[in-house]
């Protein structure tokens, strides 16, 4: 309760800082929280790497098979329930088409996305040396070598050599959760940086020319599916949301403020296995998995933006069409990398690739900050719901 109350203050502190519009201030909140964020970016790979091989490792992969099942079941259930609300929603709100003049302007701030074909993108995710997926941070990569890995660990015969390997891979994850913990101690300075540099923001205007309806349905979206559709998913499995959501509140601010779910990682997991109590088998391969594959805010976000972008181009948007469009912002969603931005430049990707007007995207840049911060902190709890239905279903 301490911890709550104190990153609240830094949260509330950090607000009126950045109100105050001192240059020399705002620059050394940028580098504070810019320093907090490479800290956890660095420590999110390995965590992700050693919880799958571990889990893999220590009780194989036939164990695993119920806990992935499940996983993907919630994953998949709550991802739809995200891209329908966002398009009930947007039927209901019905955004108007911008001004010819707004698009026009906006192709100066559009960002050329790259051309990739979906066999580009497989291949992308197949590795073809060890060393780069760590350099790129290549989440998908990582997590195909740590399962060829964790599971080729848990198929070697009982060895002296084998228990070595795994008490080693073991003992790493230790220094790994000691170093995340000293990190997680001094995080209201993070806290206080990262309200400062959106305050700042806001103050400066960044979010002043929003697009109204459009807002009003990303957010909407979000907003029902954070505190309606995923505590019922909590209820029906027979937790209570209060105590999931009281537990699990460190990992949803530091992903608000992060804006990148695989950031957060270690936060989740820490939070997750010392606060909710979740086993640490079920936490340190089910949340490594939800951190790539679990993303309710980046769904709706891809569903209305691509909606509000091909209505604006002409395109008719009938029931059959909204269908086949919660269906690719699903699939999309699930194969998009948990980074800053990642939604946005698939959206972007996915549009120039049936030749929609992607220069809208330049006008929803500005505020995409604040639908960034507000979709990453559903997506990790929503990856905390998945990882507490899981446990819950497995013991």
């Amino acid at each position: 309760m301490k911890k709550t109350i104190l990153w609240i203050a830094a949260l509330v502190m950090g607000a009126i800082l950045g109100l105050l519009g001192l240059d020399w201030l705002n620059g050394l909140m940028d580098f504070v929280a810019t320093v907090y964020t490479r800290l956890f970016q660095l420590l999110a790979v390995p965590t992700i790497v050693l919880a799958v091989i571990t889990t893999f490792a220590t009780f194989g992969s036939k164990g695993s098979g119920k806990i992935f099942g499940r996983t993907l079941i919630y994953t998949l259930l709550t991802t739809f329930a995200a891209a329908a609300i966002g398009a009930l929603l947007y039927i209901l709100i019905e955004p108007g088409n911008l001004p010819i003049e707004s698009v026009t302007e906006g192709e100066t701030t559009a960002i050329e996305a790259p051309q990739q074909t979906y066999y580009d993108h497989i291949l992308n995710v197949v590795p073809n040396n060890i060393v780069r997926p760590f350099l790129e941070g290549n989440v998908l990569s990582l997590l195909l070598l740590a399962f060829a890995v964790g599971i080729g660990l848990s198929k070697l015969p009982e060895s002296e050599n084998k228990a070595v390997v795994v008490k080693g891979l073991l003992g790493l994850q230790d220094l790994l959760f000691l170093l995340i913990r000293g990190l997680i101690w001094t995080l209201p300075l993070g806290i206080l940086a990262f309200s400062a540099q959106l305050s700042a923001q806001v103050s400066a205007g960044v979010v002043a020319d929003s697009i109204g309806k459009y807002v009003l349905v990303v957010l909407g979206g979000n907003v029902i599916q954070f505190f309606v559709v995923l505590p019922l998913f909590l209820l029906a499995r027979g937790l209570n949301p209060i105590h999931v959501l009281g537990r699990m509140m460190p990992a949803v601010l530091m992903a608000l403020f992060t804006k990148s779910s695989a950031a957060t990682l270690p936060v989740t997991m820490e939070s997750a296995e010392q606060r909710l109590g979740v086993r640490k088998e079920i936490a340190r391969f089910v949340l490594p998995l939800c951190t790539t594959i679990n993303m309710n805010g980046c769904a709706a976000f891809i569903l209305v933006t691509s909606l509000f972008v091909m209505q604006n181009g002409g395109t008719s948007l009938t029931f059959g069409t909204i269908l086949l469009w919660i269906l690719i912002s699903v699939v999309s969603a699930i194969g998009n990398a948990g980074v800053p931005m990642g939604c946005f430049f698939l959206t972007l990707s996915l549009m120039s690739g049936i030749g929609a007007p992607v220069a809208i995207l330049g006008i929803i840049l500005p505020i995409y900050t604040i639908i960034d911060m507000v979709e990453t902190a559903e997506n990790v709890w929503s990856d905390s719901c998945v990882c507490a239905m899981t446990d819950h279903d497995t013991k």
